[in-house]
């Protein structure tokens, strides 16, 4: 019984993994989206998730992946401190899987004449999730530190760094009612946007995010050399002026992750 006990303690101590967006942002990219799909497409969700046992809206949907966390290493993809980016060819650079061949599978699934309703609902949930997942910069980032969550946040937003982009961030940028949020990014989404946005794959969506988590201005990592280091000490302060820079960045990679969710459910359901 002393040792049963102490596994379980040992397992209750474990670090909680990182998590990307919370449930408003997942559920802002998510709403954007089904605004966004053509008319077929929202018909063809509807139908899904109408056979779905707990959720009622795809948005509301999009958060399921995340309770409790489901394939767990699926969520992010790790990069080396030097790395300057991903390829077509390397998707997972340090793991057979990663959030990138996540996307990859459910959309075979959503696109399949061959896959039952039960398993196309569960992709729908999945691939919503992933997209979003794949543009919290955070979720692109080093094993090292898990994303931000080995680092302290202070000022503004109390916790780690992960956890500020996951939620802190996203409320000072959009506000916790997600239908208004959605309204608001949505007016500034021009056709325009659509047309950049969606000429490009995942592996860029991926990059963009390594991109933003490695500028200055997030204070996730120093560039040291060829290799973007972990701060010393392991310590951000969010201030008003941290929130005024990156509120902009927040705002847009939701916009993003909607769009190109819209692009991909049009293209795997879309008739």
């Amino acid at each position: 019984m002393c040792a049963l006990a102490g596994v379980v303690l040992a397992v209750a101590l474990l670090p909680e993994p990182a998590a990307a967006w919370g449930d408003e942002g997942h559920k802002v990219i998510c709403e954007i989206a089904f605004r966004l799909v053509q008319p077929s497409t929202q018909a063809e969700i509807q139908r899904l998730i109408r056979t779905d046992t707990e959720f009622d809206h795809f948005s509301d949907s999009c958060i399921w992946p995340d309770h409790p966390r489901k394939r767990a290493v699926e969520h992010f993809v790790n990069l080396a401190r030097d790395s300057r980016g991903l390829t077509s060819d390397d998707t997972c650079p340090r793991a057979q899987e990663c959030v990138l061949s996540a996307i990859q599978v459910e959309v075979a699934f959503l696109s399949s004449n061959r896959v039952d309703d039960e398993a196309k609902l569960e992709a729908l949930k999945f691939l919503g999730h992933w997209v979003g997942d794949v543009h919290q910069p955070l979720h692109v980032s080093f094993e090292d530190d898990r994303g931000g969550n080995n680092i302290t946040a202070v000022g503004e937003c109390q916790g780690n760094l992960h956890a500020a982009w996951d939620s802190c961030l996203v409320v000072k940028a959009v506000g916790a009612d997600v239908a208004a949020a959605a309204t608001d990014l949505k007016k500034s989404i021009t056709p325009a946007k659509i047309e950049e946005w969606t000429h490009s794959d995942p592996v860029a969506w991926a990059n963009e995010s390594f991109a933003i988590a490695e500028r200055a201005q997030t204070k996730y990592c120093v560039q040291r050399g060829s290799s973007c280091e972990l701060p010393d000490p392991a310590k951000v302060k969010i201030d008003t002026a941290y929130v005024e820079a990156n509120s902009p960045i927040v705002r847009e990679q939701l916009q993003k992750a909607g769009v190109r969710l819209a692009h991909l459910l049009d293209a795997a359901l879309g008739k």
